[in-house]
């Protein structure tokens, strides 16, 4: 496998060679007008957006193989209590995925008064060459779907329908997994597509699919992987077969 220091094609994720077989990882993603704020098209609190928002950042960086080292948080708002709210967001979702100690900047708004919430996270990683998961798709690979997409006002926290960051770690656990790929806004379609593409590989669809794949997935509340015929996930649900790949 043969990795430039390049952005991977359309991921929101750069790798940088730093020194012989090791890369340096950033990943991110930006939330808007999702908060309490006048404008904010979806109504949730700031802490509901910090866990989103720093969740998709970390599934991303999870899913190639790499390690989280740091991240940084800006905050498009007042310090309090918006600022609060989303900072306390992010530090649980790091607890939840094991990640309590990382440490993390922070900038906020305080100059200019807001009218919707914004959050970008950045995160930043490290990994082996030998640890990176991807390009790894072979052909006759069975896809599959972890999750279920939804967007906006679908999304709620403790969904057991949704994936996280907990269940990508759990996924990369299975060696025989080979890529995994955090479902955004283009649908688990266009995300399957893209990598049937970059591997030289066509898509054939389950006849019947059990989720709507053309459906935006907003922060990544499903996950598709790619892995030999005959593989059992236990103790990952909900979990579909969409295909194949030859």
């Amino acid at each position: 496998m043969s990795i430039k220091n390049e952005a991977l094609p359309n991921r929101d994720v750069v790798l940088i060679k730093i020194n012989g077989g090791t890369f340096l990882a950033v990943a991110c993603d930006s939330a808007g007008g999702v908060g309490e704020k006048e404008r904010d098209v979806v109504k949730v609190s700031p802490y509901i957006t910090g866990r989103f928002t720093c969740r998709v950042a970390l599934m991303e960086l999870l899913a190639i193989g790499a390690k989280p080292l740091t991240l940084t948080a800006t905050i498009s708002c007042e310090p309090s209590p918006t600022g609060e709210g989303l900072l306390k967001g992010i530090k649980d979702e790091l607890s939840a995925c094991g990640l309590d100690d990382i440490p993390f900047a922070v900038s906020t708004e305080k100059n200019i008064p807001t009218c919707q919430t914004a959050l970008g996270v950045t995160t930043i990683g490290i990994a082996s060459e030998a640890e990176l998961r991807m390009g790894k798709t072979k052909s006759g690979d069975i896809i599959y779907c972890l999750g279920v997409p939804k967007v906006g006002n679908e999304v709620f926290l403790d969904d057991p329908d949704i994936a996280d960051a907990m269940a990508v770690k759990r996924l990369l656990a299975f060696s025989e997994v080979h890529d995994i790929i955090p479902v955004g806004s283009r649908g688990i379609k266009g995300e399957v597509e893209h990598l049937a593409a970059v591997s030289g590989l066509s898509v054939r669809w389950e006849r019947f699919l059990p989720v709507n794949t053309e459906k935006s997935a907003g922060p990544s509340t499903c996950v598709v992987f790619t892995a030999p015929a005959g593989l059992e996930i236990k103790g990952l649900r909900p979990v579909f077969r969409l295909g194949t790949l030859a």
